[in-house]
């Protein structure tokens, strides 16, 4: 076992207790494949009621890198692309996987992490006024994380924004919200279940950063958008055989609004260590409201915290200091929050 404080990622440790506790009491239990379950069925009405949309198609997959991949591509016609972030997941960890399906990512400029509704309607009008947009990749859609990479939020009103774009261009909007439990439990947080379900075309509710062992939910407000979803995912490999184990991870989640607070430890740990961080006289790279702490650190320090602490190298910030991030994640305790605050 490491010895070290591991703040590295927010994936690191395995599954919430309840998901668990119901897996042992299920395990031997035979039932149908492909998520044709009745867990996985209770587990799909019960992010419906959440969302607010009984009609929602809900599908899961294993993780997050596939349901993009999965996602984009039903809601892409061939000859399109689909606009992010420059610092986007699909843009720049995701190892060409969106690139691999024949989709091109469109990236823009980003404040932290944020696209602008307004820059995304310009990149547009740009597109249609050019006379040869016919050669060219086109747009169709607009990928947005919430929180973003940088643990950065979008506004109720920004998505709004967004929407008003994309029905003006006829393109959809799709969320990856591979941290949305966080986000949830945050409290500059304006965005709900229900908003999302609302406002995009599709998106999706991370568990695997956020108390499952794995896997993700997708949800499509209008399942005539996607009418046959269930044949994609199996298309592209996606379509797990023995989908109760994904079922029962949400199920849970959901059951009892799990799902609403379980960010909630996360949120507590990453305030008290931006508090100290500040206190102790490190500088933050910017403000992060999120459980995504990114701090510059002078090489020389960065050495010695590496010794007691495992953390994620961001990027070089000059030739003497590094931005490093810190992670807090669901289950992130009192005692591993303590004992990072003495190392720094």
């Amino acid at each position: 076992m490491n010895e070290k404080l591991s703040f590295a990622s927010d994936y690191e440790k395995g599954a919430h207790p309840n998901i668990l506790a119901r897996m042992v009491e299920t395990n031997i239990w035979k039932s149908a494949g492909y998520g044709l379950d009745d867990i996985s069925e209770s587990a799909r009405n019960r992010i419906r009621k959440a969302c607010g949309k009984e009609n929602a198609a809900v599908a899961f997959l294993v993780g997050g890198t596939q349901t993009n991949a999965v996602m984009i591509d039903a809601l892409l016609k061939s000859y399109q692309g689909v606009i992010a972030a420059e610092t986007g997941h699909i843009s720049v960890h995701e190892a060409g996987a969106i690139e691999a399906n024949g989709h091109k990512v469109l990236a823009l400029p980003h404040h932290y992490g944020k696209l602008s509704a307004a820059a995304v309607e310009k990149y547009l009008d740009d597109y249609y006024q050019d006379a040869n947009h016919e050669h060219m990749v086109m747009p169709g859609m607009v990928y947005l994380s919430h929180p973003t990479e940088y643990g950065t939020l979008y506004a109720k009103a920004e998505l709004q924004a967004f929407r008003e774009v994309c029905d003006r261009y006829g393109i959809s909007l799709y969320v990856d919200g591979a941290r949305l439990a966080y986000a949830l439990s945050c409290p500059e947080n304006d965005v709900s279940l229900e908003d999302l379900a609302q406002l995009c075309d599709a998106f999706y509710i991370g568990g695997t950063k956020c108390g499952a062992m794995f896997g993700e939910a997708v949800v499509v407000p209008d399942p005539e958008k996607l009418p046959h979803l269930f044949t994609i995912i199996k298309q592209h490999g996606a379509l797990l055989a023995k989908g109760r184990l994904l079922g029962i991870q949400f199920d849970e989640l959901f059951r009892d609004d799990l799902y609403m607070r379980i960010g909630e430890p996360a949120m507590r740990a990453a305030d008290r260590i931006r508090t100290a961080l500040k206190e102790k006289g490190y500088r933050l790279c910017f403000e992060s409201p999120t459980n995504q702490i990114f701090v510059i650190v002078e090489d020389n320090v960065l050495k010695q915290l590496g010794e007691k602490v495992e953390y994620g190298f961001w990027e070089k910030y000059d030739d003497e200091h590094t931005v490093i991030r810190l992670a807090t994640d669901w289950g992130t305790t009192e005692s591993e929050t303590n004992a990072l605050i003495d190392v720094l």
